[in-house]
């Protein structure tokens, strides 16, 4: 099935297949959301590890393998790869949003300077790279990278990383409300299932964002 025709949800069953995507390197950057070592540490419950293994899994053999392919082409073509992580400027982690600070999955005490907050090393930032560090889901809404985007002449943002259903899901419908055409990979996002995940794509599909596998992503660059 085509990325044209995938992901429809109730609103958009029946609406017209979108335009042809083309890329353009120089207004294009390669968004890499919180693909962090706190996320792919084992459990210490074996019923919570073998409930988290096929997450674990997804993200070994597709969505790790798959963004490292499209950091290495987005390298090549001079798209600016852009990384996002939680993590908190104080060590006692005050400055976090409400949302980090609830109990439960998303209760995140990630300190700027440990070794849980850092990109996975097979994703690390290479050179001057920009990272941008967040206390909330939305990459944008915490951060200055929407001032960095504009200041680099970006239009175009691709989406990778996790959650599908949280942070990957608000940072796209941030940047959809300034303006930014988005694309999501879908074979290089994990949600904590596939349920959620597909879910999830089909409520941001086509309205805040279009839905591609990786294979496509590298057929839409206009150079």
């Amino acid at each position: 099935m085509s990325w044209k025709t995938a992901y429809r949800s109730f609103y958009y069953a029946d609406a017209e297949e979108p335009e042809d995507i083309r890329l353009d390197p120089a207004e294009t950057a390669l968004l890499v959301i919180d693909v962090q070592n706190t996320y792919l540490q084992p459990k210490e419950d074996p019923a919570e590890q073998a409930r988290w293994e096929p997450f674990f899994a997804r993200m070994r053999e597709t969505v790790i393998p798959n963004i490292a392919r499209l950091l290495e082409d987005a390298r090549r073509r001079g798209v600016e790869p852009i990384f996002a992580r939680i993590a908190c400027l104080k060590k006692d982690g005050r400055d976090r949003s409400l949302s980090q600070k609830k109990p439960g999955f998303n209760y995140l005490l990630l300190p700027k300077d440990s070794e849980e907050s850092r990109i996975v090393p097979e994703l690390a930032p290479r050179d001057d790279e920009i990272t941008v560090l967040k206390t909330t889901d939305s990459a944008l809404t915490g951060t200055n990278l929407r001032l960095i985007l504009h200041n680099m002449g970006i239009r175009k943002v691709v989406v990778t990383g996790i959650f599908t259903d949280q942070c990957v899901s608000s940072t796209v419908r941030s940047l959809a409300d300034e303006s930014f055409d988005v694309v999501v990979v879908e074979d290089a996002c994990a949600a904590g299932t596939m349920e959620l995940h597909r879910h999830e794509l089909e409520v941001i599909n086509m309205i805040y964002c279009h839905v591609v596998r990786t294979e496509e992503v590298l057929t839409f660059y206009t150079r």
